[in-house]
Order: C-alpha cells, then structure tokens, then sequence
C-alpha cells in the first residue's frame, strides 16, 4: 500500500478553477459557519454535556448534500485540474530512515519493560498512554496532516534491516505470499487490534499490553525475515497498511523520486488505483470500528442488552454483546456500501464491474475515518496527552526526571466547563462534516473515472451520498447522545 503518487509540476488555472474557488467551495463550507450555539459531552470518560444539537444535525446533512448538487454541476475537467495542482518544496532522502527506526525500536523496547516493570497505573505507565494515545490517536492525526511519518518512525524497518545485511540475505525474502492473500492477514490482525481496544476487559492494564504489543512486534518480524519487509507490510502488518492509507489525504506528498510537495487535502486519493477486497473490507473495518467504539458507550447501546449504564457494570459483562456489535457493525456498513456502490452502477445504466467500482469509491471512506478519528479523540489527546508527557519522564516509577515533565500539572479543565465543550463540539462536529463533504468530492472525482459522461457520474453517485449524509447524522448524533465511561 504505498501512499505516493505520480508528482506532477503545478500548471495554471483556467475559468473552472475560477468557478470551483469563488462558487464550490464557499457552498461547501457555509453551512459550518452557522453561529448556532450547542455543547456536547467534552470527554470520552463518562463526561456527559446535553444541549440542543438539531441544528448541527440538519446542518451537516444540508451540508453534504449542497456538495453533491455543486459537484454535479462542476465540469469534470474542473476537479482533475485542480487536485493535481503540487507545488514542489524539496527533495528527502531515505539515509536516516534505519537509524530513526532503531530509536523508535528502542523507545518501544523500553516501553514494553516499563509496561513489564513499571507502574500499574495506567495513568501514570508511559505504555499505555503512548500506544492509546500518542500512537493510536495522535500518530493517525499527523498522517493526515503531514503524510507518511510512520514509514520513518516504525519499529521494524531499521532492525529488519539490520538483521537482513548480517545474515546476508539483503532484500531478497525466502519466501513470497501467494498473490490471492492480498491483505486479509491485516484485515484480520485489524479486526483483533480493534477486538482488544474496544471489547477485551482490559486493555490499559500495562503488563496485558505489555505482552501483546511485544508479541505482535515478534511475529511481524519473523513475518518479515520470512517474506521481506515490504511483502509483509503491504499484505499482514496492519498499522502500516493504515497509516499509508491515512497518508493519502494529507496536503504533504513524496513522490517515488523523493520530491516533497504540497497539495490539496485528499487530492493523494484521487491518484489511487481500485482496492482489491482485502483492502475494501480493510478500510471499511477502519470506519466500523471507531464508529462502534462511540456506539458502544452509548446510552441506546447499551439498553438494548439490558444494561443500566448509569450502574455500568463493567467491560467484563459486555463482552458478548461488546464482540457482536463490533462485527455486526462492520457487515452492516460492508453491506450498505456494496448496496449503494451497485444501485449507482444500476442507475448509470452499466460500467465496469462492482468489484471496480467499489475498489475506487472506497477510497473516499478515507476521508470519514480520518474525521471520525479526530471527533472520536480529540478529549483524550488534549487530556491523556498530559498524563503521557508526564509519565515519559519516569517511565518505570523510580522518581526520574528525564524530560523535565514527571511534575506536569495534568489540565483536566481544558475539556471541562460550557465554554470548552462548545468549542469541542463544534471542532468535533466541524471534523465529520468536512470529513464527508471531502468524501462526495473523492467518490465524485473516482465517478468520472468510471462514467465518463457527467450525468451518469452523477447518477452514480446519487445512493451512495444518501449514505454519506446519513452517517453524517449519525456521527453527530454519536457526539450529542449521552454515553458512559
């Protein structure tokens, strides 16, 4: 999964350009410029904030659905043009990229013993906190923003490396996956990654974490000794094939020949080739399951099975009901996208066939996971963020000071009080309209590809912005409705 695409030099604007900057765009962003006040809940820890939140609803809807009328309307030409503007910075080398991977193998290395080792505290154990939230959280958001970081900071490509040149077998693997696996492994490795997160009892317990973070570094390195770092990593290493993913939609693009250059957010996606299966349930699953994560603590959720959730008892008794959601709202959302993908192409008259179809327009998913991603924990980087700081100071409890920060004074009231949770809500909000108005350019954009006449592209994409805008609703209503710690 490489997130570079072909670079291409900055060419000159004509009328459609003028048209999609003075027209397009202010359509697109009007409705998020409405000087409605609402609050919703500030924290993903049991913090519940009601108000009124109609207005965003409606809102966001109209929103995704005037960036389909416009985009309709918007000659072809026009869309291309514009996302292949760069404007080119410099060139960047790979010659420090072993040398960062065998720091970030390090630092994970003594993460995993201050997990081992250290505190039981997941507040104050820097493993947690790094994993969950500088990692899971934080690392995603600048993918989004930057490009593909991870690809210098994984802990693998430096030691592979390594071992590689003093075994002497250099880039060559020993073996090659056979072409028909494509990336199912990571799909299923995602999919346990996500069943450990959202579902396992405890996952901030640090010698818990402690024991699968190090055993799944061990195996995706024998996997990589085994079939080569870049066979592994396209097809099992699930971290890697998302964070690439993510990369996609950053304004920063690095082209084959090392040429940085800046471009408009989501116009990388545009540049993709269709995704195989593996790859479509791949970031399907990416979406499912952070969109569960917030339904799971919902209020209705929980009701559903029984549970009173302001008498929550616990993890350990939502395991089951836990575990089937997490699976049925992957095959829901599997199911209505693959459902609105095929009544498009009913409704073009034809085109290529939906496996096609549907391996370009998921690419637009990516736009809504990076803005779930950010509404979803935008509270736990500003708090859990702190705590993180704090805890690297003195990673296994001995009263260090390494960083000058084990003294951090933690600012819970950053996400407290009626003034921070407006401007929360209204950043979080804000995140999943714009995710979604980004996602009906991408899937138009990928629209013209298949159909290349303009009313059958817009045809096409008729379901499956009805999908959009109703999960648009429902990610905001997931901010406004009560939830439990």
């Amino acid at each position: 999964m490489d997130s570079s695409s072909s670079f291409t030099p900055p060419s000159e604007g004509g009328a459609e350009e003028c048209f999609l900057a003075r027209v397009a765009l202010p359509c697109l962003v009007a409705p998020l410029a409405l000087p409605t006040p609402a609050v919703a809940h500030a924290s993903d820890r049991g913090h519940v904030l009601l108000l009124p939140t109609g207005y965003y609803l409606i809102g966001g809807a109209f929103a995704v659905a005037v960036s389909f009328l416009v985009l309709a309307l918007l000659p072809a030409a026009a869309l291309d043009r514009f996302c292949r503007r760069r404007l080119p910075l410099f060139t960047l080398g790979d010659s420090a990229r072993t040398a960062i991977s065998l720091i970030s193998f390090a630092g994970f290395a003594i993460l995993v013993a201050a997990g081992l080792f250290g505190s039981r505290d997941p507040l104050s154990n820097p493993l947690p906190l790094v994993i969950w939230t500088l990692l899971w959280a934080g690392i995603t958001l600048l993918q989004g923003v930057f490009g593909d970081l991870w690809s210098w900071l994984n802990p693998w490509v430096g030691p592979w490396r390594l071992v590689s040149r003093l075994v002497g077998t250099g880039d060559e693997a020993p073996w090659r996956l056979p072409g028909w696996l494509g990336c199912w492994p990571a799909v299923i490795l995602f999919l346990a990654f996500a069943w450990f997160e959202l579902v396992d009892p405890a996952p901030d317990d640090p010698a818990r974490l402690a024991c699968a973070a190090g055993l799944y570094w061990l195996l995706t390195f024998l996997a990589m000794l085994a079939f080569g770092y870049r066979g592994w990593s396209r097809s099992g290493e699930f971290l890697t094939i998302f964070f690439s993913m993510v990369a996609r939609f950053a304004p920063a693009e690095r082209d084959e020949n090392g040429w940085l250059a800046l471009c408009w957010p989501a116009a990388q996606l545009l540049a993709a080739e269709p995704l195989p299966p593996g790859g479509i349930a791949f970031l399907l699953l990416a979406l499912s399951s952070v969109s569960f994560d917030g339904l799971s603590k919902t209020f209705f959720w929980l009701g559903l099975f029984g549970v009173n959730p302001l008498e929550f008892p616990g993890r350990t008794a939502v395991i089951g009901s836990g575990s089937l959601g997490l699976v049925l709202t992957f095959a829901m959302l599997t199911a209505v996208f693959l459902l609105a993908v095929w009544l498009g192409q009913r409704l073009a008259g034809g085109g290529p066939p939906l496996g096609q179809a549907a391996g370009l327009l998921v690419w637009s998913i990516v736009s809504i996971a990076l803005a779930y991603h950010v509404a979803h924990y935008l509270t736990a980087l500003l708090v859990d963020g702190q705590y993180a700081l704090a805890s690297l100071s003195d990673p296994f409890a001995l009263g260090w000071n390494l960083f000058g920060t084990a003294d951090l004074q933690v600012e819970a009231g950053i996400v407290a009080g009626a003034e921070s949770a407006w401007w929360l809500w209204n950043i979080q909000a804000g995140a999943i309209i714009l995710g979604h108005v980004l996602a009906v350019l991408v899937a138009h954009g990928f629209a013209w590809r298949l159909h290349p006449q303009p009313g059958r592209a817009a045809l096409s994409q008729f379901p499956l912005t009805l999908l959009m805008i109703a999960y648009t609703v429902f990610g905001l209503w997931l901010l406004a409705t009560p939830t439990v710690g």
